[in-house]
């Protein structure tokens, strides 16, 4: 019976997307002064499972085009080729280009033949015309006791189909090595009617005679490593005649052929499941807390000592609902190190283009983020760490100049505080401008207060269009970029600031939520209308007296907290409701900041504090100026989530006009 292996193709194009960013990262890595072999091994395995995976789903452009890679590789990797800073640029512009071929194979773009070709030539160059490491040349030792070939028993696991593996390429690509006798193993085989199609029962037991190492036959198996049980064993040599045979000795077994290591057993297995079935099951298990939040509603009022065993069971379901929601939440969890690995290369590239010297460094790579977050945080990072370099970091003669390191340092970190995750981008370059950035604020027209701090000079960077760049160039200096950052962070519900000192370096920090599915916030009320507040965007709430109110010309009113005089934005007004308190003395007052400044909510009642399933209001109806989204309350209601960087931005702006 025929496998339709198309339906595998997804996962071979994850698979290779993940051997093609350890490449990246592998090469980046690479000292090419004091060559690691391991790195170099790992290296050549990806390009190998690569080229082994388009030969499977007859991708014959991705085949060709690795098989020259892999060549070069090889030849690196047995030092016929010494490394260097110029074949690195090479290789990853290699992966640069079987990226794209990916991409066209999956139909998302089309292949630019000029690149391949150029890219191919390159690689051809390096092959025929790059000479090797100076020093002797080391030829293979003949020694008396190599083996003829190998035994190998090759047990692959019963799912391997699954992930779209063929055994029988594997043997066929084995076969091409040498001489190979195939026994099959039908141990495991069931009866007739009890064989499932899409499994695998068979086993085999190999012998591989011919001029072969055990990295060749290992790397034959390299795509299913982690789906197989595999031994490799010498055959016994032909050990030559000594010269004096009656004082040779009998070799013992562990001189003749070395021990074989076991391939060790994986601590846990895992399976890849589409990223819209996990979507699919949170929507669902959101539904589940909504319906759980009405039932305990309804459940408030039941009597405790007659109505027991029902209550128990109402807190039961709710136990289990928040358990059954953290795991769920938990499968969309991926480690920051997804985002934080797509940098070195950005680093690398545009350093080089700068004539810059930048290490960078990370920490806190494992720390965990709901991967939508990660998604859409993507480009707000890149643009920080594009203007770091641009702009922060000196090159060497000015940092020389200023008595640093001639090497610059960016360093990102990311933690959890909280149901937080904070991700800070720190330079140790020349640091912000202040009269430079004020100077520019005013002749673009900005508000501008007297004596203002450097964490609100710090701000106006955030203004749109704003660019200090003497001159555009395609790095930087289109004033297109950190106000986009701002939006994109403010749009995930985050925050994100920016301190600098002259001289020492810059700091950004983001913060954001785990989830964008979940969210603590605050219940208020206006009139018969509730809305929520992100919880991480209050500072206090507050009953004010009729003396820490003022009003502005016209309807605006502005309430003095802490000594400093806010704007207020009465909820009621703003979206139309009709509140029980028209005068800001006889209401309540939330205070709530967003990117430095703050702004005074003028609500009727503080309802409550929950976590609340966030429901996308422009899918779902329209945008609406001020919502982020909405939820359902437990008695049905649909509440309104409010947008506090937006609502913030609209009062600062109309309390300066």
């Amino acid at each position: 019976m025929g496998i339709d292996i198309s339906r595998f193709q997804d996962t071979f194009f994850e698979e290779s997307r993940e051997g093609l960013d350890l490449m990246e990262s592998r090469l980046l890595e690479l000292d090419v002064k004091q060559t690691d072999t391991e790195t170099l091994n790992e290296i050549f395995r990806a390009a190998h499972s690569i080229k082994g995976g388009a030969g499977t789903f007859g991708f014959s452009a991705i085949t060709d085009f690795t098989h020259s890679l892999e060549t070069l590789l090889d030849r690196v990797r047995a030092g016929e080729l010494p490394p260097s800073d110029d074949l690195v640029s090479t290789l990853l512009e290699a992966v640069d280009i079987t990226r794209g071929l990916l991409a066209a194979a999956r139909g998302d773009a089309d292949i630019d033949a000029a690149a391949v070709a150029a890219a191919h030539e390159k690689l051809n160059h390096w092959q025929g015309g790059a000479t090797a490491a100076p020093g002797p040349a080391v030829e293979p030792a003949q020694d008396a006791a190599s083996p003829r070939g190998w035994r190998i028993g090759f047990e692959p696991d019963a799912e391997i189909f699954a992930s779209g593996n063929e055994p029988l390429r594997l043997l066929r690509e084995l076969a091409s090595l040498g001489e190979l006798d195939v026994q099959a193993d039908i141990d495991r085989l069931p009866d007739l009617e009890d064989i499932d199609p899409e499994r695998c029962y068979l086993s085999w037991r190999l012998r591989l005679e011919g001029d072969v190492s055990e990295a060749e036959v290992r790397d034959v198996f390299a795509w299913v490593e982690d789906e197989c049980r595999l031994t490799v064993e010498p055959i016994e040599p032909q050990v030559a005649p000594a010269a004096d045979s009656s004082s040779a000795e009998p070799a013992s077994p562990a001189a003749a052929a070395p021990t074989t290591r076991p391939r060790p057993a994986p601590e846990q297995r895992s399976l890849r499941v589409s990223v819209d079935k996990i979507d699919a099951l949170m929507n669902l298990v959101g539904e589940l807390v909504i319906t759980q939040e009405m039932l305990q509603q309804q459940g408030s009022g039941l009597d405790p000592v007659r109505d027991e065993v029902m209550l128990n069971g109402l807190s039961q379901l709710h136990l289990n609902t928040r358990r059954l929601q953290e795991a769920v939440m938990a499968t969309r969890m991926v480690p920051v190190d997804f985002l934080f690995s797509r940098l070195p290369r950005l680093v690398h590239d545009l350093a080089n283009k700068l004539g810059k010297q930048v290490t960078l460094e990370t920490v806190g790579e494992g720390t965990e983020l709901d991967r939508g977050v990660i998604e859409k945080l993507t480009d707000p990072l890149n643009h920080i760490v594009r203007n770091s370099l641009d702009h922060g970091l000196e090159g060497p003669e000015a940092r020389r100049a200023a008595g640093k390191p001639e090497t610059g340092t960016l360093t990102l970190t990311a933690s959890h505080e909280g149901g937080h995750i904070v991700i800070v981008i720190q330079d140790d370059g020349r640091g912000l401008d202040r009269d430079r950035i004020l100077a520019k604020a005013r002749e673009r027209g900005l508000p501008l207060g007297n004596d203002m701090s450097d964490a609100e000079v710090c701000q106006l960077i955030f203004a749109p269009g704003f660019s200090t760049a003497a001159a555009v160039s395609d790095v930087s200096g289109r004033g297109v970029g950190m106000d986009v950052v701002r939006q994109n962070i403010q749009s995930l519900n985050g925050q994100v600031e920016v301190t600098s000192v002259a001289g020492r370096g810059t700091r950004v920090a983001i913060r954001l939520p785990l989830t964008l599915a979940i969210l603590d916030g605050m219940s208020v009320a206006v009139g018969r209308e509730t809305y929520i507040v992100p919880l991480h965007s209050v500072v206090e709430s507050l009953q004010p007296g009729a003396t820490e109110i003022r009003r502005l010309t016209g309807s605006a009113h502005v309430a003095r907290v802490r000594g400093e005089f806010v704007p207020i934005v009465p909820l009621g007004d703003l979206f139309g409701g009709r509140p029980w308190a028209s005068n800001p003395a006889d209401g309540i007052l939330v205070v709530v900041e967003s990117g430095g400044r703050r702004t005074v909510l003028l609500v009727d009642e503080l309802v409550g504090q929950q976590q609340v399933v966030i429901k996308n209001l422009e899918a779902n109806y329209k945008r609406i100026s001020g919502i982020a989204g909405a939820t359902i309350l437990g008695d049905g209601r649909v509440a309104l989530i409010l947008d506090i960087g937006e609502l913030v931005l609209v009062s600062s702006q109309a309390a300066a006009a």
